[in-house]
C-alpha cells in the first residue's frame, strides 16, 4: 500500500466514524421528539400527539436509514484498498467513484470483470435493508409502534377521556 493509498484509507476511516457521530445525533433527536410526544399525549389527554409521535419516529428512522446507507458506501473503496494491498495491485485513489459503485457491488451485481473483489450474491443484503438493521430501527420502531397503537385506541373511544386535541377537534 502506497502513501496515497494509506492517506485515502484513513481519511475514508474518519469519514465513516464522523458518520457514527451524526447517526447517535439523529437519535438522539428523535427519541426525545418520539417519547416527548407519547408523554405529552398522556399529559394533557390528547391521542392526537400519539399520531405526531409515531409520524416523527418514521420520520428520524427513515433519515436514520438513509444516513446509515451513505456511510456504507465508503466500506467499498475501504475493501478495495484492504484487497489491493494484500494482491500487491496498484489501485489509485477513487473515492468519489467507489462511492458510485457501492450500490452495485453491495447488490452483488458488480463482479470480476468490473476489476473488483466479487461478492456473493446477496452477502450485503444489509445496504438494501439499512432501515431494518437493529442498531439502525430501535428504538424508533418501538416509538412508531407505541403511538401507532394508542393514536387508535385513543381514535376508536379506547382510551378514556382522551381527546383528538392537538391536532384539531
Amino acid at each position: 500500500m502506497d502513501d496515497a493509498e494509506l492517506q485515502e484509507y484513513f481519511a475514508l476511516e474518519k469519514a465513516i466514524s464522523e458518520f457514527d457521530q451524526r447517526l447517535l445525533t439523529v437519535k438522539g433527536w428523535g427519541v426525545t421528539l418520539s417519547l416527548a410526544g407519547l408523554g405529552f399525549g398522556f399529559q394533557y389527554r390528547s391521542y392526537g400527539l400519539f399520531l405526531v409521535s409515531a409520524v416523527s419516529s418514521v420520520a428520524f428512522w427513515t433519515l436514520e436509514g438513509t444516513i446509515k446507507r451513505h456511510q456504507m458506501r465508503h466500506y467499498f473503496r475501504m475493501l478495495q484498498i484492504e484487497v489491493s494491498r494484500h494482491t500487491h495491485q496498484l489501485s489509485a485513489p477513487r473515492i468519489h467513484w467507489s462511492w458510485m459503485q457501492a450500490r452495485k457491488y453491495f447488490s452483488g451485481t458488480l463482479g470480476a470483470k468490473d476489476d473488483q473483489p466479487t461478492l456473493n450474491q446477496g452477502e450485503h443484503k444489509g445496504y438494501r435493508l439499512a432501515w431494518l438493521l437493529p442498531h439502525v430501527a430501535l428504538p424508533h420502531a418501538i416509538t412508531f409502534a407505541l403511538g401507532g397503537l394508542l393514536f387508535l385506541l385513543g381514535y376508536c373511544g379506547r382510551l378514556t377521556g382522551f381527546t383528538l386535541g392537538a391536532i384539531g377537534k
